[in-house]
């Protein structure tokens, strides 16, 4: 899916494809990443993976994020097959094979997950030369199961992902809780990886009071991102944090921003750590090097993305 009604064209050779794996339905901020994505004419959207989010904000997470993405699917009038169920479970061990829903993942054999499938299935695709990027906003879970199943797509994708701590040293952090497991597999493998850490995402503030002004008044689809998100901030998962109510993080969208205008950041490659329980990092010399983030650009991401709404919202006839 390519979405290109705008007044410039991408130069032949500069699109790439791309996959979101994403637990939609656990924050307010997924939906503008996502819409962010889906309105950039960089992006040969392939499709979008709902992930889950663990268990205690939602019994049924990833079922929950999986509706919520029919949702802004059909608020965009694009078709429901661009979403792909992911595995609705963290990873577990059992006699030496992970584990998720109750089936283990095995190489050469079906992925316990349909988001993992489909993401093999792109991989592998031989009709096209477009690079394909998978960016990851919440557990590695998926991408995990579909490394573990096919190896060879770490020579066919580049994995995104938004989690683990900041730099040397890690500790909590919301996504990498949701799949340790998950985490340590990708970390030990041989997947091209880069990583936009806690303390680099958060650096994407906005005002509540912006939001209002530049989102809430771009038709249907900018009501829908505005009024969620502002539910969202009443929660009791929100109301445990350090927001004011005057501003959230749209911390998912750096991965949309690093695609767009990956010079535009700042980074540094060194080796993929390990992640002990407690999601600390432990150094590993022999591990392969990853890009990792230590500066985003919040001023173009932001405005790239209000730009492109208030565009749909102008073509749509609905501001």
């Amino acid at each position: 899916m390519i979405y290109d009604e705008y007044d410039y064209k991408i130069p032949e050779g500069k699109r790439i494809r791309l996959i979101i794996d994403s637990d939609v339905k656990n924050e307010a901020d997924d939906p503008y990443a996502i819409i962010h994505a889906l309105l950039s004419p960089k992006f040969d959207n392939r499709g979008i993976v709902a992930a889950h989010f663990g268990s205690v904000r939602s019994p049924h997470s990833m079922q929950d994020s999986d509706t919520e993405l029919k949702h802004i699917l059909q608020l965009m009038g694009l078709p429901e097959g661009l979403a792909h169920p992911g595995a609705s479970k963290p990873l577990t061990q059992r006699n030496g094979q992970l584990i998720t829903d109750g089936v283990a993942a095995v190489p050469g054999q079906k992925p316990p997950s349909d988001g993992a499938r489909f993401i093999i299935e792109e991989a592998l695709r031989e009709d096209t030369k477009e690079p394909l990027y998978v960016v990851c906003m919440g557990p590695l879970t998926d991408m995990a199961l579909a490394w573990i199943c096919e190896p060879s797509i770490a020579r066919k994708l580049t994995c995104i992902w938004i989690g683990g701590g900041a730099y040397p040293y890690g500790g909590f952090e919301y996504n990498l809780s949701n799949d340790i497991l998950a985490a340590q597999t990708v970390m030990h493998s041989d997947l091209p990886l880069w990583q936009i850490p806690r303390d680099v995402y958060s650096e994407v503030l906005v005002s509540m009071a912006e939001l209002q002004y530049k989102v809430k008044g771009c038709g249907i689809l900018g009501g829908y991102l505005f009024e969620q998100l502002e539910q969202c901030s009443h929660t009791s998962a929100s109301m445990a944090t350090n927001r004011t109510g005057e501003f959230w993080c749209l911390g998912d969208s750096p991965g949309i921003g690093v695609l767009l205008a990956d010079q535009l950041f700042g980074y540094e490659w060194r080796k993929a750590p390990g992640i002990r329980p407690d999601m600390t990092y432990t150094e590993e010399p022999d591990n392969r090097e990853i890009k990792v983030y230590h500066r985003v650009n919040s001023r173009y991401i932001l405005e790239d993305f209000f730009a492109k709404l208030a565009l749909y919202a102008q073509r749509q006839g609905t501001k």
